[in-house]
């Protein structure tokens, strides 16, 4: 035999198939997860400082822009603090704190939905086991001491499955819901970094920056 033998589904009865609905959604579950979280994470000390080289030079709309142009959380948390370059430290606060809360649970979605498929597997797999069990135990009296081999056969052979496929699903399962969470954790840290790292600067360094004056100016090329 080459391959996998589908003929086991057929044999592990109708929670293998339970089970393979369930692997199947989980599996773009975690796929659509992993596309997210790669493009919402960047290098955000990398990202913090290209801001900080704008705002040095007195383009605050630029900054905007880059924010603007550039997906994830720590933009977007970025983006805020910006947007209050003016104001009070606790409102600017404020904004950047509102800011992490909205890009939170976009980052935390459908994560629930993984780890409930991983404590499920499990259950299911323990219910084809049961209705395995009791397969074999009716062929025991229906047929008494004449029952046939190939008859019991058939309700271990659903148990067993049962089991191994639910062993099969939850275990990549749980490992794939831990690694995301990690993942997320991760982006969650930088958000926090950067936003306190932007309120830093604006409330400090970049207040205190004078503007550049305008070349075309009176002030600045001197009297005639």
């Amino acid at each position: 035999m080459s391959g996998f033998d589908f003929t086991l589904l057929a044999r592990g009865g109708l929670m293998m198939w339970v089970l393979l609905a369930l692997g199947l959604g989980g599996l773009m579950l975690c796929i659509e997860r992993v596309l997210f979280l790669h493009r919402g994470q960047i290098r955000a000390k990398a990202f913090v400082e290209g801001i900080k080289n704008i705002l040095a030079k007195r383009r605050l709309v630029e900054a905007l822009t880059v924010c603007e142009e550039t997906p994830g959380p720590v933009a977007a948390v970025v983006k805020a603090a910006l947007l209050q370059a003016s104001a009070s430290a606790e409102t600017m606060r404020f904004h950047v704190q509102e800011a992490g809360i909205v890009e939170l649970p976009a980052l935390e979605r459908r994560l629930g939905a993984i780890a409930a498929i991983a404590q499920v597997a499990p259950l299911v797999g323990l219910l084809g086991t049961v209705i395995g069990m009791a397969t074999t135990f009716r062929a025991f009296e229906q047929g008494g001491h004449y029952a046939l081999a190939g008859v019991l056969a058939g309700g271990m052979w659903q148990a067993l499955l049962a089991v191994a496929g639910s062993l099969m699903l939850a275990i990549p399962a749980h490992l794939a819901y831990h690694f995301l969470s990690a993942r997320v954790r991760s982006i969650v840290r930088d958000v926090e970094w950067s936003g306190n790292e932007i309120m830093k600067y604006l409330l400090t360094e970049y207040r205190g920056i004078s503007p550049v004056p305008d070349p075309a100016t009176p002030a600045a090329v001197g009297k005639p």
